[in-house]
C-alpha cells in the first residue's frame, strides 16, 4: 500500500514536472511568434534581449539606416569641435539631405514591416520644421541655416530622442538556401520536442502495460492530443495539450469551464434537436392528415405496414372499448340525476301537448300526482338504462351485441369521414390546429428556452451524486 502510494507520488511529480516545462515552451513558442512585432518595444525597453534574439530570427541592422545613423554621429562628432561653417560639416550636411531624400523615396521600412514607421518619420519632420512637404521638411532639417537658428544642440537632442529609435528598429533579415528567412527557434525547441517524445513513448507503453485490452498503438491513440508538442509545426497548438497536462497534474482546474462549456453546448444543442424533432413530427401528421390517410390509418392497422404495432392490438378499438366502460361504469352514476331531470323534462313537455293529459290534470284530487308519475318514471328509466348498459357489458351476448355496435359505428363513422366534404373541413381544421401546435411550440422554446431542463438534469444528478456519496 505505502510503496503504491510511493509510485503514485512520484507519478504526480513527474507529470507536474513535464506540464509546467510544456508551459514554459509554450511561452516561447508564442515569444517566438511574437518577436517581430514587439521586437520595437523590446529594443527599447530591453536592448540586451534583442541583441541575444535577433541572430535566432536571423535579423540584421538594415544598412541604408544604419548608414544614416553612422553619418549623424560622425556629424555630431565633428560639429562641437569645427562649428557649422566648416566644409567638411558643410559636405557632411549634402549628404545628409541626399539620404534623407534617397531614404523616404526608397522606403528601407517596408521589407520588415515598418513603413508605417517611415510615416511617423516623416511627420517628426515635418511638424520640427513646420513644413508640409517631407521632402522639403527633411532638407531644411539638414541646413546649415536652420540648425544655426533653431540651435544644434537642440535640434541633435530632438533628432537623437524621436527620430533615432525609430531608424534603429528597422532591420533586415537574413535568407536561408529555400529562398525562407532565417528562424532557429528549432534550435530552442529540439530540447523540448525529444523530451516530450521520450514522455510519449513511455507514458502510452506504461498504459499499454498496465490496459491488457489495449495495444502500443491503441494507448497512442488515447494521447492524440499530446502530437502537436513534438511536432515542429504549427506550434501553437501547443496550448491544447499544455492546458491538459496542467489540469491532468493537478496544476489547474478545468472543471468550472469544462462544466459551463457543456452547459452551453447541451442546452444549444437540446434546444435545437427539440424544435427539429418537434416540427418534424408535427409536419408528418399534417401531411398524414392533408393526404386524407388518417382515417385509415386508425380504422385499418393492416395498412400501416411497415409500421410496428406493440402488442399485436388496435390501439383505436382498444381505446374505444376503453371509453364505453368509463362511461358507463363511472360516468353514467354520476351523472343519473341530470339524465333523470332531462327524461322528466322530455316526458313532461311530451305530455302536456296531449289534450287528454291536460284535462287529466283538472280532475278533482289528482293535483301532482300525474307529475310525481312522471318524476319517479324518469328516475326508473334511467336506472334501467345504466344497469342494462352494465348488464349488457359483462354479459357474453350482450358484449357481443355491443362489439356489433361498436363495429357498426366505427364503419358508419368511417364512411361519413369519407366524405368529400367532412373530409376537407376535417382536415382543414386538424392542420390549422397542428400549425397552431408547432408555431406555439417552437415559440415557447424560444422564450423559456431549454436552461430550466438542463439546470433540473443538473440538479437531478447532483442530487443522485449525494446519494452515492452517502
Amino acid at each position: 500500500m505505502a510503496s503504491s502510494r510511493k509510485i503514485n507520488l512520484l507519478q504526480l511529480g513527474w507529470s507536474r514536472v513535464v506540464a509546467l516545462l510544456a508551459l514554459l515552451n509554450l511561452g516561447l513558442v508564442f515569444f517566438d511568434l511574437t518577436y517581430l512585432r514587439a521586437r520595437s518595444f523590446y529594443l527599447r525597453q530591453v536592448p540586451q534581449l534583442t541583441s541575444l534574439y535577433d541572430p535566432i530570427k536571423g535579423i540584421e541592422p538594415h544598412p541604408e539606416t544604419q548608414f544614416y545613423l553612422e553619418q549623424v554621429d560622425a556629424l555630431a562628432a565633428q560639429v562641437p569641435q569645427v562649428g557649422l561653417a566648416d566644409p567638411e560639416v558643410t559636405a557632411r550636411l549634402e549628404e545628409l539631405r541626399s539620404l534623407s531624400v534617397q531614404l523616404l523615396t526608397n522606403d528601407p521600412f517596408a521589407a520588415s514591416g515598418q513603413s508605417r514607421t517611415r510615416g511617423r518619420i516623416e511627420r517628426e519632420f515635418r511638424g520640427r520644421t513646420r513644413t508640409p512637404l517631407a521632402q522639403e521638411a527633411v532638407l531644411r532639417f539638414w541646413s546649415e541655416n536652420y540648425l544655426r537658428g533653431a540651435g544644434w544642440t537642440r535640434e541633435i537632442t530632438f533628432f537623437d530622442r524621436e527620430i533615432r529609435p525609430l531608424m534603429a528598429a528597422n532591420y533586415a533579415r537574413s535568407v536561408n538556401e529555400y529562398g525562407e528567412f532565417v528562424n532557429e527557434f528549432w534550435r530552442i525547441d529540439a530540447f523540448f520536442v525529444w523530451l516530450f517524445l521520450l514522455d510519449f513513448i513511455a507514458r502510452t507503453y506504461a498504459i499499454s502495460r498496465r490496459r491488457p485490452d489495449l495495444n502500443w498503438l491503441e494507448a497512442m491513440l488515447r494521447r492524440w492530443y499530446d502530437l502537436p508538442l513534438f511536432i515542429p509545426i504549427w506550434r501553437w497548438l501547443r496550448v491544447l495539450p499544455t492546458t491538459l497536462r496542467l489540469s491532468q497534474a493537478k496544476l489547474l482546474n478545468l472543471r468550472p469551464i469544462m462544466a459551463q462549456i457543456n452547459h452551453d453546448v447541451a442546452v444549444g444543442f437540446a434546444q435545437e434537436l427539440t424544435e427539429m424533432v418537434g416540427i418534424q413530427v408535427i409536419n408528418q401528421l399534417q401531411q398524414t392528415v392533408a393526404k386524407g390517410s388518417l382515417a385509415e390509418w386508425l380504422f385499418h392497422p393492416e395498412s400501416r405496414r411497415p409500421y410496428v404495432q406493440i402488442k399485436g392490438r388496435n390501439e383505436a378499438q382498444v381505446i374505444a372499448s376503453k371509453l364505453v366502460n368509463i362511461s358507463v361504469y363511472e360516468v353514467l352514476p354520476q351523472v343519473q340525476p341530470e339524465i333523470a331531470d332531462l327524461i322528466h323534462h322530455t316526458i313532461t313537455n311530451t305530455l302536456n301537448q296531449a289534450p287528454l293529459y291536460r284535462q287529466f290534470q283538472l280532475l278533482p284530487g289528482i293535483g301532482q300526482f300525474p307529475e310525481q308519475v312522471t318524476e319517479n318514471l324518469s328516475v326508473t328509466l334511467t336506472q334501467a338504462i345504466s344497469s342494462s348498459l352494465a348488464g349488457m357489458l359483462e354479459d357474453s351476448e350482450g358484449s357481443e351485441r355491443m362489439g356489433r355496435l361498436t363495429q357498426s359505428f366505427r364503419q358508419v363513422l368511417e364512411t361519413e369521414l369519407q366524405k368529400q366534404q367532412n373530409i376537407e373541413e376535417i382536415q382543414e381544421l386538424l392542420v390549422d390546429m397542428l400549425e397552431e401546435i408547432k408555431i406555439n411550440y417552437v415559440e415557447n422554446i424560444a422564450q423559456r428556452g431549454m436552461e430550466e431542463v438542463v439546470e433540473e438534469m443538473e440538479q437531478l444528478h447532483r442530487m443522485t451524486g449525494a446519494k452515492i456519496l452517502r
